[in-house]
């Protein structure tokens, strides 16, 4: 199987169900940038923490699961979807890695750690990818809220992983003045 075909050299894609869209469009942009976000992850792993390393591979899953939904426009009961076990995962892992965890008193800078910094960044790709979520729900009303309330708790769990790894670093966090 050859790496390029061609289908999509004059600016339209294949959706799951076949359809052909314009890669401009708001179903793209949502997908892309969960893609995006998975790359992103991958590139973060490994951490040198076994527990977070299997949390990122376990989100790394998620997030293609996440694509395949967002690329399909009416998905069937045997097609891969964001389930609420998904979202409840995401809240013990960040329950889990908080207790762990000095109070949050204020805003934190982004920053810190190697680590630290890409899983801060990864958060703020993550809430674009919430965003492009949103759009594409309010825009074609076809998206469910699963999909959507797991980026926003991922968006969560990213930044509960950033202050983790800066804590078991020895990074302190900086606040913002103003």
């Amino acid at each position: 199987m050859s790496l390029y075909t061609g289908r999509g050299d004059d600016g339209n894609t294949d959706l799951r169900d076949a359809s052909r869209v314009s890669k401009a469009g708001s179903r793209i942009g949502a997908y892309g940038t969960v893609d995006e976000l998975n790359a992103l992850v991958g590139t973060i792993r490994p951490t040198g923490d076994d527990d977070v390393d299997d949390t990122l591979a376990a989100v790394q899953n998620h997030l293609h699961v996440l694509q395949a939904e967002f690329a399909n426009p009416s998905p069937g009961d045997d097609d891969p979807t964001i389930q609420a076990a998904h979202v409840e995962r995401l809240e013990a892992w960040i329950d889990e890695f908080d207790a762990e965890l000095p109070p949050l008193e204020s805003f934190v800078l982004p920053g810190g750690s190697e680590t630290g910094s890409a899983l801060h960044h990864a958060r703020t790709v993550c809430r674009r990818a919430e965003r492009r979520a949103v759009a594409l729900a309010e825009e074609t009303g076809t998206i469910r809220e699963q999909p959507l309330t797991y980026l926003n708790r991922l968006s969560d769990l990213l930044f509960a992983l950033a202050r983790l790894r800066n804590h078991r670093e020895g990074v302190p966090e900086e606040s913002p003045t103003y």
